[in-house]
């Protein structure tokens, strides 16, 4: 699939906004940290997508009821949904001047009974920008930072009506960021997920 800019300047990839605070103390220290373990930019994408796959639970799989959207909360309170995540990559991200997209899946939910929309993060490296899942992996999902072809969670089904979105964002979707802080906590979200773009 080819991926589209949805905006065609770079440094728009860079930008820092509401939900990707990546000025924060919060994002500059998780940054630094991740940054003083390693020896190149590539090391470090690797690493920020781990940590925030790995480090940050999924609130639905921890059952955490707290909604997060803002990359600095997200970081800080360690808990988030699929958007809320990528919003935190993409800060760690920028923050080290890696130029990071928000991109989104339309997926069956697991029931068979409608859609959702879910959350990935595409990373610029050599003039190709690669995919990204920072959901965090459970049992039945193996996301892994690949910039050789892509590793994500799932792998849309268009017999089902499944979607992959091919628009890059510089900034997080209205539609998505509407829905998280428009959440009282995650219940709330749940039952008003966008169910497309």
């Amino acid at each position: 699939m080819e991926l589209i800019q949805n905006n065609a300047d770079l440094s728009a990839y860079l930008a820092a906004d509401e939900a990707i605070d990546h000025h924060h103390p919060v994002v500059r220290e998780a940054a630094a940290r991740l940054a003083g373990q390693v020896d190149d930019s590539y090391a470090y994408a690797r690493a920020a997508c781990e940590f925030v796959r790995d480090a940050i639970p999924h609130s639905a799989d921890s059952g955490d009821p707290r909604v997060t959207w803002r990359a600095s909360d997200v970081l800080e309170r360690r808990t988030g949904i699929c958007y809320a995540k990528a919003h935190a990559l993409a800060a760690l991200l920028r923050a080290e001047d890696i130029p990071a997209a928000l991109c989104y899946q339309r997926l069956a939910h697991d029931d068979g009974a409608g859609w959702a929309v879910h959350g990935l993060v595409a990373v610029r490296f050599n003039g190709a920008w690669h995919r990204q899942d920072p959901r965090g992996n459970k049992p039945g999902v193996d996301a892994r930072f690949s910039l050789d072809g892509e590793r994500l969670a799932w792998v849309p089904d268009r017999e089902c009506d499944e979607v992959d979105y091919p628009f890059l964002y510089a900034e997080p979707h209205p539609t998505v960021l509407g829905a998280l802080k428009a959440a009282r906590d995650r219940a709330h979200l749940w039952r008003t997920l966008p169910t497309a773009l």
